[in-house]
């Protein structure tokens, strides 16, 4: 029988707050996270838009050691790290007794790091080269280097299939602790804001364009050209229901369901939808609930022309009879494209919203593209009573992810057969 699997903490590092209550209230006030960079001006880009976390301090998460060895994403991820484990009250004699894992989700990982240390090395001889560098100059570095901080013992695994990776790795989380390999994971996502992934995204023409205007990276909006990038770390804590329950653990949620889908013809117009219409159902079906139980989703929306479109359609498809009625949010509208960690900083939100009743509204949306479906679009935040919710989240090529969160106080249920 598969085990239930719950949410006892949130860690959060983003330029919007530390902490799931002032990243929500954040939301809710319809603040924003990033500006105009002017710090790459003299590059040549065209795209002005993003935000970088100015005022964190690792020193303030990180006490007791030199955390001279981590570079910013690990530090990043560290600290999340530190706040999930207090909130879900985890303390470090009890980390000792028993295993807790670490699964992250990233898209660039250290990729300043990478690009920094690979500059010296051909520029200035391999000699000139940081051996600290070289040691995350891997994908992976950040979850080692987090796991050996905190003293996790269990699994330690990284995800990476682009802007998805931090749900997919939500996802996966769940599933070792569903079917009985580990009964507590860290799991989230982390990507950080740094030059290299800025000029990669840029060239790419996926980048808000500088001199439009203030609708250009509104999710869903007409004239949207493209995202804002910014940075974050996000971590949520899972546990093995009636392991929880005996550590006298405070649930926060449950994961009931999730599924990812792929499509290489995500940019014909034709089947630009199909995997985030597999990837919903699937998750649906996992969950065992119909689209009329969902009581909110949070969009993965961005301001990309192409994918905001596809999944607008791909929800119009799911939820047919009841897209007037769901509820539909993105909050990407105001904390940017956070990639690896956008899918958790997203189910951190709906986590907030069933415990505040508040459901964050789409910052900037006056009127909603008139080529998309008729959907409930939240323009404004608004109060809701809601006890489930759907999270999608859209790489920018042809991935998706979609993952379904329920209140701790709803019982599981089975869907009938069709």
């Amino acid at each position: 029988m598969k085990r239930r699997v719950a949410i006892t903490g949130m860690g959060v590092i983003s330029s919007l707050g530390d902490s799931s209550q002032a990243l929500h209230a954040a939301f809710c006030e319809q603040r924003v996270g990033f500006g105009r960079i002017v710090e790459y001006d003299s590059h040549g880009m065209e795209s002005r838009w993003g935000g970088e976390i100015s005022a964190f301090q690792p020193e303030s998460y990180l006490r007791g050691r030199l955390f001279r060895s981590l570079d910013r994403t690990g530090r990043l991820v560290a600290a999340a790290a530190t706040l999930a484990l207090a909130n879900s009250g985890w303390s470090q004699e009890a980390l000792k007794s028993r295993e807790v894992g670490l699964v992250l989700g990233t898209m660039f990982s250290s990729m300043h790091t990478i690009g920094q240390f690979d500059r010296h090395a051909l520029m200035e001889g391999p000699s000139s080269a940081s051996p600290l560098d070289f040691a995350n100059t891997v994908i992976n570095s950040a979850a080692g280097q987090t796991a050996i901080w905190h003293k996790l013992s269990g699994i330690n695994s990284t995800i990476a299939s682009g802007a998805t990776s931090g749900l997919m790795a939500l996802g996966y989380a769940a599933d070792l602790i569903s079917y009985g390999s580990q009964t507590a994971i860290l799991a989230g996502g982390a990507d950080e804001f740094c030059f290299e992934s800025f000029c990669g995204l840029e060239r790419a023409g996926l980048l808000r364009l500088k001199d439009a205007t203030e609708e250009c990276c509104v999710p869903f909006a007409a004239s949207r050209t493209g995202f804002a990038l910014t940075e974050a770390s996000a971590l949520l804590m899972l546990e093995e229901w009636d392991s929880a329950i005996e550590r006298g653990a405070s649930i926060l949620g449950e994961i009931r369901g999730h599924a990812n889908a792929s499509n290489p013809l995500y940019h014909n117009p034709t089947h630009g939808p199909d995997a985030i219409v597999r990837a919903m159902r699937g998750a649906l079906d996992a969950a065992g609930l119909f689209p009329s139980q969902v009581c909110c989703v949070s969009a993965s929306a961005n301001g990309s022309p192409v994918a905001d479109r596809n999944e607008a359609l791909a929800l119009g498809a799911v939820f047919n009879s009841h897209g007037s009625a769901t509820p539909i949010t993105a909050i990407k509208s105001m904390a940017g494209e956070t990639l690896g960690a956008s899918g958790i900083v997203q189910a951190i939100d709906l986590l907030e919203t069933f415990r505040t009743g508040q459901l964050p509204g789409i910052f900037g949306l006056k009127d909603s593209d008139p080529c998309l479906p008729a959907l409930n679009f939240c323009q404004q935040t608004q109060n809701i009573h809601a006890r489930s919710g759907l999270i999608n989240s859209v790489g920018f090529d042809g991935h998706a992810c979609s993952l379904l969160i329920c209140a701790p106080d709803i019982e599981p249920e089975v869907r009938p057969a069709n």
